[in-house]
């Protein structure tokens, strides 16, 4: 297996320290709704654990909630609620979400509030060491005592700052960073040995990692939003403390989601929200949108994209529910050079795209071979198996049931009499409505006929 790595920009072989591999992915704040962007990151670190998994490693994953913040406290005083319950809310929603979108959940999820212990520990060991300093009951880290700072980025110190660069009164240095800030009027605050406050973003992570993970780890994953400063200031913050290098063996980053050009963020407001998503996609076919390009580059958000993955689901669906019509003795497809097709491609950086292609392969070899009189059973196995790895259930969407059926019928027979008295724009807000939510209408002769796709 070979990966790239962010921290020395070319692929390398894949050796992990021993048969389980310790993953960390960097977690949601959770302040407002996950939404596509989310989902792309979760469900590409979704696929490499599983595809760890099918190589015979154990892996060992964690993923944080950052559930203290600034973006937290300012939106729950906007609701008027407590910053406990907001973030409770949405890392509650944030399972569902993934959930739906058969993501398989980390072996821990740490929250920052529960890790302060840790949190004070690093940072008095990093007062001690000399990498920081207390100023007016704050705590920062010193980065001119870090020599590599600036090696995941692949930055230099001295291109970071001009002499016009503003440095704020209580820091020693206008990079240095945060690793607790003194309570504000109406903030939550712990106590400390530097007074009342609360940890910094970046130093969440180091301490989580590790924790529960230990002073190396194999693989750190996240977005490429998150190279610099946050995953820079891990690296000078766990690396300083523990006196060990690396931090980190293997740099993940996977690309942006992209909304009209612009990356897809909540502080934009430039978002899909996954809930919405859901009502009109199978979770299949964002997966299958999502791992076709390759994570390492941006991907365009767009509702045509997600209709054609739902059509190729639909193609993939197909083959494992082909009746086997191969008499006994018949010759059984041989899928074996496609499946070593597959894992050619995601030996080689995760090469998703390419194993979609071998996925759609023999599905097409499965439909062909059942005209044919083959035996199939063992190619669909196969095609099931591979589809699993890429987290695809190939399960149909549940139907419509009961009084969702009846509302639906209602609906339609609503819009046949608007379209009978030629009230034609309320008759296609109706069709466009459940059309958003996976209901198409059919006029026939006889009436209007609907299906859910």
């Amino acid at each position: 297996m070979k990966v790239f790595n962010t921290l020395t920009g070319q692929k390398e072989d894949f050796r992990p320290r021993n048969e389980v591999v310790t993953m960390y992915v960097c977690g949601i704040t959770a302040y407002d709704e996950c939404h596509i962007g989310h989902a792309m990151t979760y469900i590409i670190f979704d696929v490499i654990k599983r595809y760890l998994k099918f190589r015979g490693y154990k892996v060992k994953h964690v993923q944080n909630f950052t559930d203290i913040d600034d973006k937290i406290i300012e939106r729950a005083n906007q609701l008027g609620m407590p910053p406990e319950e907001l973030a409770g809310k949405y890392s509650d929603q944030y399972f569902a979400n993934m959930d739906a979108l058969n993501v398989e959940r980390a072996d821990i999820y740490p929250r920052a509030t529960e890790e302060i212990p840790k949190i004070i520990e690093i940072i008095q060991g990093l007062i001690t060491k000399g990498y920081a300093y207390e100023s007016e009951g704050s705590v920062y880290f010193r980065v001119r005592n870090f020599p590599d700072y600036g090696k995941l980025s692949h930055r230099k110190l001295e291109d970071m700052i001009s002499k016009d660069t503003y440095c704020e009164r209580n820091k020693e240095y206008p990079l240095d960073f945060a690793l607790w800030k003194a309570s504000k009027p109406g903030e939550p605050f712990w106590e400390s040995p530097w007074g009342k406050g609360r940890p910094g973003w970046h130093i969440e992570c180091s301490a989580m990692a590790l924790k529960y993970l230990g002073d190396t780890i194999d693989i750190h994953g996240g977005g490429q939003d998150l190279i610099f400063p946050h995953h820079e200031n891990e690296i000078a913050q766990a690396e300083s403390f523990t006196g060990e290098a690396p931090f980190v063996r293997y740099w993940l980053h996977n690309g942006l989601m992209q909304l009209d050009k612009q990356k897809m963020s909540k502080s934009t407001g430039n978002l899909v929200c996954v809930e919405d998503l859901m009502t009109r996609f199978s979770s299949d076919a964002i997966r299958l949108f999502v791992l076709s390009s390759h994570y390492r580059g941006p991907l365009a958000y767009s509702e045509e994209a997600l209709e054609a993955s739902e059509r190729g689901v639909e193609r993939l669906r197909s083959a494992p529910s082909q009746k086997d019509n191969g008499e006994e003795g018949a010759a059984a497809l041989n899928t074996e050079p496609l499946k070593r097709k597959f894992v050619e491609a995601m030996d080689n950086d995760f090469d998703t795209p390419q194993a979609i292609a071998v996925l759609f392969e023999i599905a097409k070899g499965i439909n062909r071979g059942a005209e044919q009189g083959a035996n199939i059973s063992e190619a669909q196995n196969t095609l099931l198996e591979l589809a699993g790895i890429l987290g695809l259930t190939l399960e149909e969407r549940a139907q419509p049931t009961g009084e969702a059926k009846a509302f639906i019928s209602l609906l339609a027979s609503i819009r046949d009499d608007l379209r009978q008295n030629k009230q034609w724009q309320l008759a296609d807000r109706i069709r466009k409505g459940l059309a958003d939510l996976g209901v198409t209408l059919e006029d026939t002769p006889e009436g209007t006929r609907w299906k859910y796709k």
